[in-house]
């Protein structure tokens, strides 16, 4: 087998990319489009041998106000649920779960026309900031809340509906990792107006229904009616 040799400093790149197009996206971005980060986008396609930069640009800054709305909706979610929380700027300024949503669905753009590499580099940033890791494959919809963030897994194909809360160390992931499901879906669909507490694992091709609240340590791996609350029973007893 002959290997490539790669340029690792493309990592650099793409991690100052991503962390100027986030703070664009609060700096007027749709009106801006964000041009100053052309250059450096190009760049990061011309070293992932990337073709047609100008075509992938035009359509990436088409994005931005709709992400923007669609972060918007986020942090109001964070702000409503969260009692800790004190204004949406605390939500923008300081809540690590909302700043690996907002990478997420920057580099969910770019995964739904087939860039390759450059989404998953900019999720994995994400990752090494925040503890959450968010595939830029997954399909999230609006008012997305993460609170605490630490270790959040949410696989590729996992599919999140509206107005759904999870918690620190949830994990939406495949019960296999074969390599010939990787055109399979093989996470969770997670239907609207779900709270998942922390530590719950959900597995599987498999659906929570809408409405329904996973409590903490919960491990599932067949499919929730709405309306349900699934709760884990301990057994343990202390004794004074």
């Amino acid at each position: 087998m002959q290997f490539s040799n790669y340029n690792l400093s493309l990592k650099d790149d793409v991690e100052y990319f991503t962390k100027q197009l986030f703070y664009a996206l609060f700096e007027d971005v749709c009106q801006e489009k964000a041009n100053h980060l052309k250059s450096k986008f190009v760049k990061i396609l011309k070293g992932l041998s990337v073709e047609k930069h100008e075509e992938i640009w035009m359509y990436y800054q088409t994005s931005f106000c709709d992400i923007r709305k669609k972060l918007d909706l986020d942090a109001k979610a964070f702000e409503n649920k969260d009692p800790a929380c004190k204004s949406l700027g605390e939500v923008y300024l300081a809540y690590p779960g909302f700043h690996a949503i907002a990478i997420y669905r920057l580099s969910h753009e770019l995964y739904k026309i087939n860039v390759p590499i450059l989404p998953r580099m900019m999720s994995e940033y994400a990752h090494s900031l925040t503890g959450v890791d968010i595939h830029p494959g997954a399909t999230i919809g609006e008012a997305f809340f993460i609170d605490h963030a630490t270790g959040v897994v949410i696989g590729e194909t996992t599919i999140i509906e509206n107005n759904v809360s999870i918690y620190q160390g949830v994990t939406l992931g495949g019960i296999q990792v074969k390599k010939e499901l990787a055109e399979v879906k093989r996470h969770p669909t997670i239907e609207s107006n779900v709270t998942i507490y922390a530590n719950a694992t959900i597995l599987g091709n498999i659906v929570v229904g809408a409405n329904t609240v996973i409590g903490a340590n919960v491990c599932i791996t067949k499919s929730i009616e709405p309306n349900s609350t699934v709760i884990y029973k301990s057994q343990n007893s202390i004794y004074n």
